[in-house]
């Protein structure tokens, strides 16, 4: 296998390389500055012995009480560590991960970034290491020669001309098949277990996640709330039930917002290994944010029950119109908090516009009022329902329906999900139709005599033949063999021949 390393100066695009190396094939990443959440304790990552960091004998023979061991403190929080410490425990935590599988491809950025000279040794010994079964490609500003000495190729990027590469000896490479050339290698295999689920519990309940500030939050709410509104009298149904919901919205909000930054740092965090599959994860923190909503739904409406006097707001109706009523208000931070691209201001905006919209369009107590055909959009909003539902409120809305309104009420809290995934659909539809376009031509720019000499001279043949998803090795070193010998392999037409075809 080989060890690649790409070198040029500030500004080079060296980054950027290792960015589009890693969008266009799946790869093992550990970036420059990589993103963890804060709240990780070392000791609770899966599948890692920390005490194979350098120096940790050492610590443990004087029996230290706070272990700072090779870059890590041994069950302290991710937010302690340097920027030097994470690399250091990323570093080794891909090395014990990976040490199972061959043919991967590692891409590392600035390696050695934040890290002392006392440990450039460990680095260079466990690249060593990693090197004889695994493809390495790595940017680095610090030790190069040292690095230089040791890599079997070199990538050099200009800040002048970023249309072409060199690589080894050879100038003006198409940086477009640099990149095809070196994004080569199995995708890393991980398997689910009962530690990874342990790992995300562990994580998502622990005291500085954000679950115990909202827990915190809606018990101090709920208890003014209830202290404020006790007693209250037939005919204050209305102010009862906005009051509740605003407070059961804002309780929920932060920790809502939040999810942004969990969906950033969760996966780097997947592309350095730290724990399994992106989509379980998203998935798992989804389950929570559902389960935090109903919970937070039983407590509003048990506080409203304390608080009326009457039994016009009790029923297993009103519980569910109180549940799907705040569900309609906040699915839409989950869904493009945890499954979209988007950033924080984009979601805080889009997320917010069913709150603001249902102000407008379903709380109209004036029967007549509004312009006419605009009105009629409080129809999609599960709050309409709900003051339907309500008697005595009922008499006061235009429009409510005679019959199934507890159906109506719960379709209209997922509008925000049917628009969410057609909307995903279509992008689905046309990334599919874009790939096909790009699969086509990265076909065609594979099929070239100077594709197959680029993929030789950064691999060679031992390594190229563990490559190959096909069996046919021997056609390879027939084309090997061409390669080194007449450097071409197009036929007298000057199109590809059988033989470079199969490359």
């Amino acid at each position: 296998m080989t060890l690649t390393v790409c070198v040029g100066a500030s500004g080079s695009g060296k980054t950027t390389f290792l960015n589009d190396v890693h969008k266009s094939h799946k790869c093992t990443y550990i970036r420059q500055y990589h993103n963890l959440r804060p709240y990780i304790k070392v000791k609770n990552i899966p599948n890692f012995d920390p005490t194979k960091l350098p120096y940790w004998d050492i610590y443990t023979r004087e029996k230290k009480t706070d272990i700072i061991v090779g870059g890590t403190i041994a069950g302290q929080f991710m937010a302690g560590l340097s920027g030097g410490q994470r690399k250091l425990l990323l570093f080794e935590l891909i090395f014990q991960r990976t040490s199972s599988q061959d043919n991967l491809l590692i891409v590392l950025d600035e390696p050695f970034a934040g890290v002392t000279d006392d440990f450039v040794p460990f680095i260079v010994q466990r690249l060593n290491e990693m090197r004889k079964k695994q493809n390495i490609l790595l940017v680095t500003n610090d030790h190069v020669n040292t690095l230089k000495m040791m890599a079997d190729n070199t990538v050099t990027v200009s800040a002048i001309d970023r249309t072409t590469i060199r690589i080894n000896k050879r100038d003006g490479i198409s940086r477009d098949m640099g990149l095809l050339a070196m994004s080569v290698g199995d995708v890393y295999q991980y398997t689910m277990s009962d530690d990874d689920l342990k790992f995300f519990f562990d994580v998502e309940f622990s005291r500085n996640s954000g679950i115990a500030n909202v827990i915190l939050f809606t018990i101090v709410a709920f208890l003014l709330f209830l202290l404020s509104f006790w007693d209250s009298e037939v005919g204050s149904e209305a102010l009862v039930m906005v009051a509740g919901s605003m407070i059961a919205y804002f309780s929920i909000n932060p920790y809502l917002l939040q999810l942004v930054d969990w969906r950033v740092f969760m996966i780097e965090e997947a592309e350095a290994l730290l724990h399994s599959s992106k989509t379980m994860n998203k998935i798992l923190k989804s389950s929570l944010v559902i389960i935090m909503i109903i919970a937070i739904s039983s407590i509003q409406f048990g506080i409203i029950q304390l608080v009326y006097s009457g039994n016009v707001l009790g029923g297993i109706d009103i519980f569910f119109g109180v549940l799907f009523d705040n569900v309609s208000l906040m699915i839409s931070f989950a869904l493009l908090g945890l499954f979209t691209c988007l950033n924080f201001q984009a979601v805080e905006i889009l997320a917010s516009f069913p709150f603001l919209l249902m102000i407008f369009f379903s709380t109209t107590f004036s029967p007549g009022s509004g312009v006419k055909g605009l009105k009629n959009l409080r129809y999609l909003f599960s709050r309409f329902y709900l003051w339907c539902m309500i008697s005595g409120l009922d008499e006061q809305m235009e429009g409510c329906p005679d019959d199934y309104g507890i159906l109506y009420l719960i379709l209209s809290a997922f509008i925000s999900l049917f628009i969410f995934l057609v909307c995903i659909s279509v992008q689905k539809l046309r990334m599919k139709s874009s790939s096909k376009k790009e699969a086509e031509m990265r076909r065609q720019c594979m099929l070239t005599t100077e594709f197959a000499e680029l993929q030789v001279e950064l691999f060679g043949l031992k390594t190229l033949n563990r490559l190959q998803s096909n069996d046919d090795s021997k056609s390879l070193s027939i084309i090997s063999k061409e390669l080194h010998d007449s450097k071409s392999l197009c036929n007298s037409e000057g199109g590809e021949d059988e033989e470079t075809m199969r490359v």
